[in-house]
């Protein structure tokens, strides 16, 4: 059955649901864990969606922020060199084109480095407007990202489709008044309005007003 969903922009999440970054994700915050005690359930349950800084604060709450500030941006240019085992999520490529002549954007926690190089590694067009962590004061599960972006595009966030993968991001979303296509088996719990396992059964049609979303 396919489900069709109204919509006058698309916001995208890029970690988990443009690109599949697990296996750098994973590695390097594990190994940046090791040290600390911290148990790697504790960590893949906090890490995803968030700025590393915030998901530091949280692992290690009394230790002093600058400290979480400085190995984030340490983290970050790590992820950035580190792109082996980066993949398009399926149906990534071919949702971006059809969005082409449609407002949308990237909305993600990575910053604007780290976001070029796995969206380059994955081989897929950077939207024309993307809001990255330097863009924004408050990382996700904050709805600032996705506020702003639908502020820049013009678009009612009510009227904004979200695609997220995380707890964290499905939370700011739906924070933003906005609705959210979860993408991947672990967004489903989250409790998206719709949701995909991946992107290749989700098409871009054109509605009397808008555009509309056709999922399944």
């Amino acid at each position: 059955m396919t489900e069709i969903v109204p919509a006058r922009a698309v916001l995208l999440d890029m970690d988990g649901t443009l690109v599949d970054s697990t296996a750098v994700v994973e590695r390097l915050w594990l190994a940046w864990a090791e040290p600390h005690g911290l148990s790697r359930e504790r960590v893949l349950s906090v890490i995803h969606g968030r700025q590393g800084h915030q998901s530091m604060a949280i692992l290690l709450p009394e230790r002093d922020h600058e400290i979480n500030l400085r190995e984030n941006a340490e983290m970050l240019a790590n992820e950035a060199e580190d792109v082996d085992g980066v993949v398009a999520i399926a149906g990534a490529d071919r949702l971006l084109t059809a969005l082409r002549d449609h407002p949308h954007a990237i909305v993600t926690s990575a910053d604007a480095t780290l976001m070029k190089a796995r969206m380059g590694e994955a081989a897929l067009a950077i939207p024309e407007l993307a809001i990255t962590a330097e863009s924004v004061a408050s990382s996700k599960p904050d709805p600032e990202g996705f506020l702003r972006a639908a502020e820049m595009l013009g678009v009612a966030p009510a009227d904004c489709v979200v695609f997220e993968d995380s707890d964290a991001g499905i939370q700011a979303a739906h924070a933003a008044g906005m609705r959210v296509v979860g993408v991947g088996a672990a967004a489903r719990a989250h409790s998206p309005e719709f949701h995909v396992d991946d992107l290749s059964r989700v098409s871009v049609a054109p509605a009397a007003e808008g555009f509309a979303l056709h999922i399944g």
